[in-house]
């Protein structure tokens, strides 16, 4: 059998944490940051959980991680 491949576009995006979460960063950081209060901002630097329905799927494009 061989090895299968991990899908980089979610390697990039995902880190795995040692309990087994699924780690990704927020979205909306990008642009058009002017109108975006400093505090939203501030709070959108901190990584955001994937959410237990999205878990398996972000899983099985990353089966090595």
């Amino acid at each position: 059998m061989p090895k299968i491949r991990t899908n980089r576009g979610a390697a990039k995006r995902f880190k795995v944490t040692g309990s087994g979460a699924i780690k990704c960063g927020q979205s909306h950081r990008r642009h058009i940051l002017t109108k975006k209060s400093t505090k939203r901002k501030r709070q959108l630097r901190s990584p955001a959980y994937l959410h237990p329905a999205d878990v398996g799927v972000a899983r099985r494009m990353m089966p090595y991680s």
